[in-house]
């Protein structure tokens, strides 16, 4: 774990690094977007491209070139354990949303983070198409565009400003009406951002979300007042040997409360 020394000592330096990279990052994914790309599938069903990779090699030479001592996370990097003995680790999603990506829509952005520990300390979420840069420091509030953002107040559950996989956002219905969610977002950091900036009340991840799709999204959604944890209420810790999680929720403080309430009376089957 890292000691307040350390987390005191990530730098201005780093988050100048950490913005100056990820614009950068953005302008290389947007300038081979909607281009003709190979692109292959990982694992059981995860779409790869060589943008992917070209992003992920651009970010890590930048950041690793810089800051030598940090850990090591991407999804398009092969995993190595030594990360796990790191005080500070970048935590890389070169792009986020590669299906949105390789269908040509905007939904997809770069998303990195710095973790102390197990705990974002630093982030960036930058979707290039749309021109959306979110940024925070712990402590410092979150940013879209450089102007501060905030998480939208209250308890009520309206579920068109809801997003997520819907059966799950369903049980939060009080009866057996069909509900109508926010339009799908691609990109699940993107989909927590929102809430920061207020545009969703609420934000869902089905199970099987990685460290790099949320680690960034955690430390803004947390800086805009909101709270983003397991459907449990436990926080969630970043840079483990397993890098995945379950079921989790994002919304401002007082609806996450309350949702998270819920759900304790109302667990999952």
């Amino acid at each position: 774990m890292a000691d307040a020394d350390t987390v005191e000592n990530t730098t201005a330096r780093d988050a100048a690094l950490l913005a100056e990279t990820v614009r950068e990052a953005g302008a290389l994914a947007k300038a081979m977007f909607r281009t003709e790309l190979k692109n292959w599938t990982k694992g059981a069903s995860s779409p790869v491209s060589e943008a992917d990779i070209a992003v992920n090699d651009l970010v890590e030479q930048r950041l690793r070139s810089a800051t030598p001592d940090y850990g090591w996370l991407s999804e398009e990097s092969a995993d190595d354990d030594t990360r796990l003995g790191k005080p500070l680790v970048w935590i890389v999603d070169p792009i986020d949303g590669t299906r949105a990506y390789l269908a040509g829509r905007e939904d997809w952005c770069v998303s990195v983070a710095l973790v102390a520990g197990a705990t974002p300390v630093l982030a960036a979420v930058f979707a290039p198409v749309t021109d959306e840069f979110f940024f925070a420091v712990r402590g410092q509030g979150a940013t879209l565009n450089r102007r501060q953002v905030s998480a939208s107040t209250g308890t009520d559950l309206d579920f068109s400003r809801m997003a997520g996989p819907k059966p799950l956002v369903q049980r939060l219905s009080p009866s057996s009406d069909e509900i109508t969610l926010f339009p799908r977002i691609g990109s699940l950091a993107l989909r927590l951002c929102r809430v920061a900036d207020g545009s969703l009340d609420a934000a869902f991840a089905g199970g099987q979300s990685r460290d790099w799709d949320l680690a960034a999204a955690n430390l803004i959604v947390q800086e805009a007042n909101g709270r983003m944890t397991a459907l449990s209420g436990d926080a969630i810790e970043y840079n483990r040997r397993e890098v995945t999680h379950g079921v989790l929720v994002a919304a401002g403080r007082d609806r996450h409360a309350r949702i998270v309430e819920h759900f304790r009376n109302r667990p999952l089957p």
